[in-house]
């Protein structure tokens, strides 16, 4: 079977470039085994290359938004994902980045500038009011993950138009309210998400 590197949910595409993370979150399907995102089964046999995604996007323009999400990080492949990102502004297309918020302490430079050069909105997976709740349900691989993701976060808006904070409903210890609370402090969007639900 041929891998899935896009994949449409309502009228986005969603593009899934790599299968590596910077987090191993308990909540996570990937990290149960299970693949499936809406009836699309992820598997990589291997990362597929700035060709390969491009060809599998087809129109840019036809699209409400071409997102790069899947199980992996997509920032984990910035350089990619920047070639790719350019490719669909220049063919009319609007592009989101769904994202831990790490790229920054991943790469080792401020990655900002380069990412609202091409990206319209970028979603950052907040998950929790604090470091402690953080690593309970994240399980980051890298010290010092809540904090540098905070610090994305609140600087992200310089660079990008359209910023969400994300956290998920039902998380033990999580504090939904609190979230929304650090988000409206940063002067970004929050959305409330929901246990294997994408879009």
């Amino acid at each position: 079977m041929q891998q899935q590197i896009s994949y449409q949910i309502g009228n986005n595409l969603y593009l899934s470039i790599t299968d590596r993370c910077t987090l191993e979150c308990a909540f996570c399907p990937k990290t149960h085994g299970d693949m499936m995102v809406k009836g699309y089964d992820l598997t990589f046999d291997h990362r597929p290359t700035a060709e390969e995604i491009i060809t599998s996007i087809n129109d840019p323009a036809g699209y409400d938004e071409v997102v790069f999400c899947g199980y992996g990080e997509p920032t984990l492949r910035l350089n990619l994902l920047l070639e790719v990102a350019r490719h669909i502004k220049q063919h009319g297309g609007r592009v989101r980045v769904n994202t831990d918020g790490l790229c920054n302490l991943i790469h080792k430079h401020d990655t900002l500038p380069e990412l609202g050069d091409c990206v319209d909105a970028i979603s950052i997976s907040l998950n929790a009011q604090n470091s402690e709740i953080y690593d309970i349900h994240c399980r980051p691989n890298l010290p010092g993950s809540y904090e540098a993701m905070l610090e994305f976060l609140r600087r992200a808006p310089e660079y990008i138009a359209d910023v969400t904070a994300t956290a998920i409903v039902g998380m033990e210890g999580v504090d939904i309210a609190a979230c929304e609370e650090i988000a409206k402090a940063m002067n970004v969007k929050f959305r409330r998400r929901f246990l294997n639900e994408v879009g």
